[in-house]
């Protein structure tokens, strides 16, 4: 066949959904306690009556309406609305819920990809040949996370997984958002450039200082101006803010660590109050790995310092393993380097390096 008569096809492009569950942590805990509807829910540590130290997890809509979002200091939430619920994470909860509606999404895709506890992309079979039919797909997939678990999600729809991400949270609370790909740019370019998943706070403060806030006006940037201030993220940048996303919708790769870390009721530099932490940590990065059949080669510690310094430290072991004390002798030796006068607020253990067990394998684990 002749050069000149073969047709290069371009990349399959299907239409993308993003599922994401509402105010996920706060909707399960109101499902499980109807009373709580209606009310400002927030999950996350003991505000302690103003003086908690931890974080919000998240929060229901109804506590939003406070000023009250997820990663705020738990003391600053309970000063804004103080006649809150607040209520302890319920991880297992949360976990097993989560594992039945991934289930449920799967049912409905060709492809799919699970990206947190509350969050998935999918693309649903050829049968959904336009954005018609793939509005009334979504509005099945609302109504059996409804009848199923009793929460709503919010579902974004487009021709790629950055416009079905940013349609998913345009409508929340139970909002559905169809963008055709004649309507991406009339979408997208209105919109603050924070809208765009990966620019954050401190690249959106400085995309400002270059006169880029809206979408638009970092969609029509000089490419040469954007990769000499940001490298190659500033083309992906301009890419994205025109509406480009080349990325396709797959199953998450295996698990690369495990990681696990607590925050001191009160900054401290009693070792035995540390290593005790530490220990406690160790154990539950250890059952992870345990319930994943994983075995790993590296630890990393980290630590945070009263004047949130954080640093991280890790070693790599000669051999594959999963046991326990290998996890917290290692941890300890790293963690010498940092007891002293200065007290900590925060200490993390992980693992990486990891692999899948093999049952015929071993284990050696002194070193």
């Amino acid at each position: 066949m002749p050069v000149s008569s073969l047709k290069i096809n371009p990349p399959e492009r299907r239409i993308t959904f993003h599922a994401d569950m509402d105010s996920f942590f706060a909707s399960v805990e109101v499902r499980e306690r109807p009373e709580l509807k209606g009310m400002p829910v927030v999950v996350g540590s003991d505000p302690k009556g103003g003086s908690g130290r931890g974080v919000v997890s998240t929060c229901s809509y109804e506590a939003r309406k406070y000023g009250i979002h997820s990663a705020m200091p738990i003391s600053q939430a309970y000063r804004l609305c103080p006649d809150a619920v607040f209520l302890p994470v319920n991880m297992k909860l949360y976990v097993g819920v989560s594992a039945k509606i991934m289930e449920l999404l799967k049912g409905f895709a060709d492809r799919f990809q699970q990206v947190s506890v509350d969050e998935a992309y999918l693309v649903p079979g050829p049968e959904i040949t336009n954005f018609k039919d793939a509005a009334l797909y979504a509005l099945r997939i609302k109504d059996e996370v409804q009848k199923q678990e009793g929460i709503t999600c919010s579902v974004g729809v487009g021709p790629n997984k950055l416009i079905a991400k940013i349609a998913s949270d345009f409508q929340k609370p139970d909002g559905l958002t169809i963008v055709r790909p004649e309507d991406v740019r009339e979408f997208l370019f209105p919109l603050p450039v924070s809208k765009i998943p990966g620019i954050g706070e401190k690249t959106a403060d400085t995309l400002k200082s270059m006169g880029l806030n809206r979408v638009e006006e970092l969609a029509n940037c000089d490419v040469q101006l954007l990769s000499g201030k940001f490298g190659k993220i500033g083309l992906r940048m301009k890419q994205l803010a025109n509406g480009l996303d080349f990325r396709e919708v797959r199953e998450k790769e295996s698990v690369k660590s495990i990681s696990r870390h607590g925050t001191f009721a009160e900054d401290t530099s009693d070792p035995v109050k540390i290593t005790g932490s530490l220990d406690l940590l160790a154990e539950s990065v250890h059952s992870s790995l345990l319930k994943n059949r994983l075995l790993f080669k590296t630890v990393v510690l980290t630590v945070r310092f009263e004047d949130f310094s954080t640093y991280t430290r890790s070693k790599t072991i000669p051999i594959w393993t999963s046991d326990i004390f290998v996890i917290k002798r290692t941890a300890i030796q790293l963690l010498s380097e940092f007891i002293g006068n200065r007290k900590l607020r925060l200490v993390g253990i992980g693992v990486t390096k990891l692999r899948e067990r093999d049952e015929k394998q071993t284990l050696i684990t002194d070193f």
